[in-house]
């Protein structure tokens, strides 16, 4: 059994400093997500410093919602600096199947061995390049068809892999669990989704990597789970959702983690 209220625990008494390599969109929230869960992030892309700042960060995130050709020099670089340094990082390959620039950059990405693979099951599904039926940044495949695919990824890449959805799905290529926790709200907020990359990277800092991924989760669900129960829509959850992480315990997590072994 996984003992989620320590693992926010350690996090929060750690309290990483996460450089984020996201998108345009996700800054805002997902600095505000970080903060209010109580990592550090800083939002650092630049070809000029990228690699320079992962060596000193406890730990990395990338996205690739927004990249640039630019941006993309500065992802793989800061990627392999993680590496040298023993720093865990974790790959968001947004949309990954949409076009031939993602395609190849997602390739490029995750051969530089991500601590943690995040995507939704259309996104795990074309970077272990089977079919997917993916609409841009969303899924169009349920997460039960992407579990094969995401232990195959995981064995073949040394990475924990979490498949997100209703119910995540997450595998180091042995361990395996699901995570229910979640609210429907949730994919209604832009960003929240590339903010929980950003969580899982703080949660990986000193802990397995497995046992935080599943963590990550269950915390960030259990957060829409508070959220919806006083939001009247979109706007107030959003609000509200940050007031949930920054409130939950950790023996509020411990008590309403809802996982299982798969």
């Amino acid at each position: 059994m996984i003992d989620t209220g320590a693992s926010l625990a350690r996090m929060r008494q750690t309290a990483p400093l996460v450089q984020n390599i996201t998108n345009y969109v996700a800054m805002n929230v997902m600095a505000n997500v970080m903060l209010a869960a109580g990592a550090s992030p800083a939002m650092v892309h630049a070809r000029e410093e990228a690699a320079e700042f992962a060596a000193i960060a406890s730990a990395l995130s990338i996205n690739i919602g927004t990249a640039s050709a630019h941006w993309a020099v500065a992802m793989e670089e800061a990627a392999k600096a993680a590496v040298g340094a023993g720093r865990p990082w974790v790959l968001d390959p947004v949309a990954v199947g949409a076009t031939a620039f993602r395609r190849d950059l997602g390739a490029r990405l995750l051969a530089l061995s991500p601590t943690i693979l995040r995507g939704n099951a259309s996104e795990i599904l074309a970077l272990s390049g089977a079919a997917a039926a993916g609409k841009g940044a969303d899924a169009a495949d349920p997460v039960a068809a992407a579990e094969a695919a995401a232990g195959a990824l995981a064995r073949r890449h040394g990475a924990v892999v979490a498949v997100t959805g209703p119910v995540d799905f997450v595998t180091d290529g042995v361990r395996a669990a699901r995570v229910s926790n979640g609210h429907p709200t949730m994919p209604l907020v832009t960003a929240l989704g590339c903010s929980l990359t950003g969580i899982m990277a703080a949660f990986a800092v000193g802990q397995d990597r497995f046992e935080a991924a599943v963590s990550a989760l269950a915390y960030f669900g259990l957060a829409g789970e508070v959220a919806g129960a006083s939001a009247s829509g979109p706007g107030s959850f959003q609000v509200a959702f940050l007031d949930a992480l920054h409130a939950i315990t950790p023996d509020d997590l411990g008590a309403r983690a809802r996982m299982a072994a798969a």
